[in-house]
C-alpha cells in the first residue's frame, strides 16, 4: 500500500508536468492566453468543473514576482466556484500586469473530494539587468537613472517602462527642454535596456521684422545660441529682454524642423517695431510747479542701437496751494539724458545726464535753489544671480541757494527764539563730487504693473565738498518692495524705506532727508512731515484694474490701476526748517489714487490722501492731492 501510494503521488506530479507542456488533456483542461483573444476551452467530458469549488491555487514559474502579489489580483480565490470564463479573464489580468510573457496556462486538477486544485503556470519576462543612456547632454545620466533604477532586477514590464519614459520626458519639460524626446528604447538578450534621447538642438536662429534696429543689437539680447539645446524658459527670457528694450510692440517666436537635419530645429524671432521717436508738448497745473508748460524730444531706439536719448524742458509759475515754506518762484528745469544698455559688455549699462534746475527750494524754506550737474550710473548684472546688480554713480553738482523772503524768515526765527545768524548755515550750498556704490535686486514679473516678486536696493553716497572739505558727508539709503498677486490682475505691495547720515556734522540742510509729498508720505505737501538727518517709512498699497475699464481694448487703459494705500513715516534729528514750521515729524495717512505705468517713464500717479495723525499747524486735516511722475529707487 505504501508503494502504491508513492507511485500514485508521483504519477500525479508527472501528469501535472506533462499538462504544463501542453501534452496532457485527459483529466485536466488547460486555459492559455497567448494574446488578448479568447482561447478555446477544452473540458473533460466526464468532469463538470462548473459545479466544483476551488480548494487551492498555486502559482508556478514566478521567480521574482511574489505569488501572493499575483493571487491578490485574481477574481477567483480559494473557495470560489470555478468558472472557466472568469479564469480566462484572470489570465488576461495577469498578462496585463506586464511582467509575464503570453505563454501562460491555468490547469484545473480534479481532487478526490470533488474540489479543484488550480495550477497557474506563468513565464516571467527577462529581468532588467542594466541600462545604457545616450544622447543626453543637458540632463545628467545620474538624474535620468533615478527614474530607471526602480525597474532593475524586475522582469521587463512595458507599463512600468512607459511610466519611466514619461517621467524622463517630464524631467526634460520641467527644465524647459520641450523639444526633447526618447528617440528609441530596445533591450539586449542579457536584459540591458538601451535608451537613445534626442534633446532638440537648434540648427539656426533667424530674425525677421526689424527695419530700424540693427541686427547685432537684437542678437546681443538673445542668449540662446545655435547648436545649443532648445530651452523654452531661456527663449522666453530672451523675448522679454527684447520687449523691454521698448523698440518693439510685439515679439514672438516660431519653431520648425530643420530641412538640413530632422533632429534639429530652426527658430525664428518675429519682431514688430514701434515708433520710438517722439516730440511732446504739454502743460497743466501741479502742486509743486504751479501752472507749467513743457516740451520734450526723445528716441527710445536712437540710431537703431537701442540707446535712449531724451531732452526735456519745463517752465512753471511756482508753487500752488499756498505752501508757506516754499518760495513762489518761477520754476525752470532742463535735462539731457542718454542711456546705453550695452556699455562695454552685455552685463553693463550706462545712464548719464546733464541737468539744470532753478526753483523755490523744497529743502530750505523760502530759499531759491539752483542746481547744475552731470552724473553717470553704471549698472552691472551679476552672473551668479541674474536678478541682482551692482551700481556705481559718480557726478559733479553745483548747488547755490539764495534768500527768497528775508522778512518772513526773520519773523519765523524770532517767533521761535532762534538766532537769525543760523540762517546763513541753512543757505549753504556748495560744489560736490558724488560717489555712490549700490546694490539692487529685482525679481519682479514685470516692470509694468508688477504683481509678483521683490524690488530692493541699498546705496551709500559720499559727497565730497570741493569748495570746503568740512561739507563732506556720507549717507546710507535703502528700499525694499514686496509684490503679492491678488486675484487675476490685482496686487498688494508692501514698501519699506529708510536712510541715515553716516557722517558729516556740517552737512548742508539742502541734503537732508525729507518726508511728505508724492514719493514719500502722500496726503502731505512736499516736506510737510519734516526734514532731518534720518528717516524711516513704510506703505501698503492695493492696486487693481478699474472694473470693466480694463476690458476695453485700449492700450492706455490696460495699464490703468486704481489704488488704495496707507503710508507711515518718521523723521529723526529734525532740521531748523522742521522746527520753525512746527512740522509733525511723524505721520500716518490713507488714501486712494490712480496710477498708470508708462514704459520708459515709470508710474504716473495722482493720489488723494488724508492724515490719520495730527498734521501740525501748517498741515491740513482734510489732506491733499499729490501728483507724481516716476518712482524713487532710493
Amino acid at each position: 500500500m505504501k508503494n502504491l501510494s508513492f507511485i500514485y503521488k508521483n504519477l500525479i506530479v508527472f501528469l501535472i508536468v506533462i499538462g504544463s507542456l501542453g501534452l496532457y488533456s485527459s483529466s485536466v483542461c488547460a486555459e492559455e492566453v497567448p494574446t488578448e483573444n479568447e482561447l478555446d476551452y477544452i473540458e473533460e467530458s466526464n468532469y463538470d468543473s462548473s459545479t466544483a469549488y476551488i480548494n487551492d491555487i498555486e502559482i508556478l514559474g514566478s521567480n521574482i514576482i511574489r505569488p501572493e502579489y499575483i493571487l491578490s489580483k485574481l477574481t477567483l480565490q480559494k473557495g470560489s466556484l470555478y468558472d472557466k470564463d472568469v479564469m480566462q479573464q484572470d489570465l488576461k489580468t495577469i498578462y496585463r500586469m506586464g511582467y509575464f510573457t503570453e505563454r501562460m496556462k491555468a490547469i484545473p486538477v480534479k481532487n478526490s473530494n470533488g474540489t479543484i486544485s488550480l495550477k497557474i503556470i506563468v513565464e516571467e519576462n527577462i529581468p532588467v539587468t542594466d541600462f545604457t543612456i545616450e544622447g543626453n547632454t543637458v540632463v545628467s545620466s545620474d538624474e535620468i537613472m533615478q527614474y530607471l533604477l526602480p525597474l532593475k532586477g524586475k522582469p521587463q514590464n512595458i507599463t512600468a517602462i512607459n511610466q519611466a519614459m514619461e517621467q524622463i520626458n517630464q524631467c526634460y519639460y520641467s527644465k524647459g527642454y520641450i523639444l526633447s524626446k526618447i528617440d528609441s528604447i530596445y533591450d539586449d538578450p542579457d536584459g540591458t535596456l538601451n535608451l537613445s534621447i534626442t534633446e532638440g538642438k537648434i540648427n539656426k536662429i533667424m530674425i525677421t521684422g526689424n527695419e530700424k534696429t540693427k541686427e547685432y543689437v537684437i542678437e546681443r539680447n538673445i542668449m540662446t545660441e545655435p547648436g545649443s539645446v532648445y530651452n523654452e524658459n531661456q527663449v522666453k527670457q530672451d523675448l522679454v529682454r527684447l520687449y523691454s528694450t521698448q523698440a518693439f510692440k510685439d515679439v514672438n517666436r516660431t519653431i520648425e524642423v530643420s530641412e538640413d537635419d530632422p533632429d534639429k530645429f530652426d527658430v525664428t524671432i518675429e519682431l514688430k517695431e514701434q515708433r520710438t521717436a517722439s516730440v511732446s508738448i504739454g502743460g497743466g497745473l501741479d502742486s509743486a510747479t504751479g501752472a507749467f508748460g513743457s516740451v520734450g524730444i526723445s528716441d527710445n531706439n536712437f540710431r537703431g542701437m537701442n540707446q535712449r536719448v531724451s531732452l526735456t524742458g519745463m517752465v512753471g509759475s511756482g508753487i500752488l496751494m499756498s505752501d508757506s515754506s516754499i518760495k513762489s518762484h518761477m520754476n525752470y528745469q532742463a535735462e539731457l539724458s542718454f542711456f546705453e544698455p550695452h556699455f562695454l559688455n552685455a552685463d553693463n549699462s550706462l545712464m548719464s545726464k546733464i541737468y539744470f534746475r532753478d526753483l523755490g527750494s523744497y529743502q530750505v524754506p523760502l530759499a531759491i535753489e539752483r542746481r547744475i550737474g552731470i552724473e553717470g550710473t553704471v549698472a552691472h548684472r551679476l552672473k551668479f544671480n541674474r536678478n541682482m546688480s551692482t551700481t556705481f554713480t559718480s557726478g559733479v553738482e553745483y548747488i547755490h541757494l539764495k534768500e527768497g523772503d528775508a522778512v518772513r524768515i526773520s519773523q519765523l526765527y524770532k517767533e521761535h527764539g532762534l538766532d537769525i545768524a543760523e540762517r546763513a548755515k541753512q543757505l549753504e550750498g556748495g560744489f560736490f563730487l558724488r560717489l555712490a556704490p549700490g546694490l539692487a535686486y529685482d525679481s519682479r514679473d514685470s516692470s509694468v504693473n508688477p504683481r509678483n516678486g521683490v524690488l530692493a536696493s541699498v546705496r551709500y553716497e559720499e559727497a565730497f565738498g570741493l569748495d570746503g572739505f568740512g561739507k563732506t558727508n556720507g549717507r546710507l539709503t535703502g528700499m525694499a518692495k514686496k509684490y503679492i498677486p491678488i486675484a487675476k490682475k490685482s496686487s498688494l505691495t508692501f514698501t519699506g524705506r529708510g536712510g541715515i547720515k553716516v557722517h558729516g556734522d556740517d552737512m548742508p540742510e539742502v541734503m537732508a532727508y525729507r518726508l511728505g509729498g508724492p514719493y514719500t508720505i502722500r496726503g502731505y505737501k512736499v516736506n510737510g512731515v519734516g526734514t532731518g538727518t534720518a528717516f524711516i517709512m513704510g506703505s501698503a498699497e492695493l492696486a487693481t484694474p478699474i472694473p470693466f475699464v480694463d476690458r476695453l481694448k485700449v492700450n492706455f487703459l490696460q495699464n490703468l490701476r486704481l489704488t488704495f494705500w496707507v503710508d507711515a513715516g518718521k523723521v529723526f534729528d529734525p532740521t531748523i526748517s522742521s522746527v520753525i514750521y512746527d512740522r509733525p515729524i511723524q505721520a500716518i495717512t490713507a488714501g486712494i489714487g490712480l496710477k498708470i505705468n508708462m514704459p520708459g517713464i515709470g508710474p504716473l500717479s495722482i493720489d488723494y490722501g488724508f492724515p490719520l495723525t495730527n498734521p501740525g499747524p501748517n498741515g491740513s486735516p482734510n489732506g491733499y492731492f499729490t501728483f507724481g511722475v516716476g518712482d524713487m529707487m532710493y
